[in-house]
């Protein structure tokens, strides 16, 4: 996996380069939220797990499976920052279907782009919204490094911009 796999270069005082293998555990998001409390019915739903960490204002997830440290920080704000969205990528399309059905009886809404161009490949994903309007998806690509071409619907330089329900956002840029 790419995070156990990462390596630091560096210059030795011979001038010759080493390599560092560095022993990751797991990605970090840290997301600011109106909410804490509403946060965590959607996060608790969304992950199918329990916070290993709820203090006033701020919780956390230690997710084993896709390995992730999810924070959430109740922060005011009036609109949505520069993150685009989040996704977990999986190996097939029945890993996209066994998530939504998981999802769907959790009770999170979802919304399914099968056969899509994006982010010039085709994938297959769904899709579901936190409380504050970011956006999750669990996808597989099944056909990578397609040709710069636009589709009727949407280019390839937009494709990944989710599509934000009731809140009126810019398009993000791919990914």
């Amino acid at each position: 996996m790419l995070w156990r796999n990462c390596f630091s270069q560096g210059v030795n005082n011979m001038n010759e380069v080493t390599t560092t293998t560095i022993n990751t555990i797991k990605a970090h998001f840290a997301l600011n939220v109106r909410n804490v409390e509403t946060s965590l019915e959607f996060y608790k739903k969304l992950f199918g797990l329990e916070p290993s960490k709820v203090r006033a204002g701020y919780a956390k997830f230690d997710v084993q499976n896709p390995p992730l440290n999810l924070t959430l920080n109740q922060i005011p704000f009036v609109s949505g920052g520069a993150l685009s969205h989040m996704g977990i990528q999986v190996a097939a399309t029945a890993d996209v279907l066994a998530m939504r059905e998981q999802w769907h009886e959790r009770g999170l809404l979802t919304r399914d782009e099968m056969q899509t161009n994006c982010c010039y490949a085709v994938q297959d994903k769904t899709w579901v919204n936190d409380p504050d309007g970011n956006e999750w998806e669990v996808f597989v690509v099944l056909e990578d490094n397609l040709f710069d071409v636009e589709s009727k619907e949407t280019s390839n330089a937009a494709c990944c911009a989710p599509t934000f329900v009731g809140i009126s956002m810019p398009a993000a840029p791919c990914c």
